[in-house]
């Protein structure tokens, strides 16, 4: 008998690299597995592999991109209507995009929109279901790209200056901020059945990255031979989504199954405060007041 059989588990992001191991493994684990993608024609092949590769036919398909807010919306409301709770919510989906910059449909920057914005209405909006979980959690996949964030929240939306990897960088460390905010204020409200960490998956050999162009998309090619698989990429995902040892940590950043601490000069109480009214206000929600 599975240790996951009674489990509910969200992943986003689940159609290619660490998500879809990640949604594999779970699922194999017994896992009812809700899958959160873009595209539809992927979506649906990723299920039928996954329920080939479980044994078993629960895995559903839910359709949003998460850079359209309309959309996040959309899907949670599907969500909350077909499901009577959610216990692990594994925020994986994250981007690096091109050289321009770029807007979403709300007119927010792209890796803004996509990395943190979306994942941040998400979580909000699936909260009922997790606190209606006897042990819930929501892992949120970071990286040890955080370090080369140089964040300024008065140009969030970098109209004045734009990097790719500046953005995606400020938008690993803003999921490291989310996180401790998070866990900061589920704990203000006594919700202790509601556990949040982030993870740093490795150095891993996917496709990540391959839009991005120029200098970067070369290194990423000359990288290659030294980066991990990606079975091995989504194993601090899966542990922190499954481990009894880990059930009731919240606020932490986990590297190889182990906590790592987050050095960055941005990472204060402050920062992350600011951060989570500034994303209320760009999101729409009102959040664990």
């Amino acid at each position: 008998m599975s240790d996951l059989q009674h489990q509910i588990i969200l992943v986003t992001g689940a159609t290619s690299g660490i998500g879809k191991v990640t949604a594999t493994e779970l699922a194999k684990k017994g896992a009812h597995l809700v899958l959160l993608a873009r595209n539809a024609d992927k979506a649906t092949a990723t299920q039928h592999e996954i329920q080939a590769a479980a044994g078993h036919q629960r895995v559903d398909v839910l359709l949003a991109d998460l850079a359209d807010l309309a959309s996040v919306r959309r899907a949670a409301a599907e969500f909350n209507a077909r499901y009577p709770r959610l216990d692990v919510l594994v925020n994986n989906a994250g981007l690096l995009f091109g050289a321009q910059r770029q807007v979403s449909v709300d007119g927010h920057e792209l890796g803004v929109a996509t990395n943190h914005l979306g994942p941040f209405l998400l979580t909000s909006l699936l909260l009922d279901k997790l606190r209606a979980s006897p042990a819930a959690r929501v892992v949120n996949l970071s990286s040890t790209a955080h370090n080369f964030a140089r964040p300024d929240l008065a140009d969030f939306q970098s109209e004045r200056s734009y990097s790719a990897m500046r953005v995606y960088g400020n938008t690993k460390l803003y999921n490291i901020l989310f996180t401790q905010e998070l866990a900061r204020r589920l704990r203000a409200h006594g919700l202790h059945s509601v556990t949040t960490n982030a993870v740093h998956p490795g150095v891993v050999a996917s496709n990540f990255g391959a839009g991005a162009g120029g200098l970067f998309s070369q290194l990423l090619l000359l990288a290659r031979p030294f980066m991990i698989s990606v079975e091995k990429g989504a194993e601090t995902s899966i542990f922190l989504a499954t481990a009894p040892e880990v059930a009731t940590v919240s606020g932490g950043y986990f590297a190889k199954k182990k906590p790592r601490a987050v050095k960055h000069p941005f990472n204060t109480l402050a920062h992350a405060r600011e951060l989570w009214l500034l994303s209320e206000q760009l999101t729409g929600t009102s959040f664990l007041a």
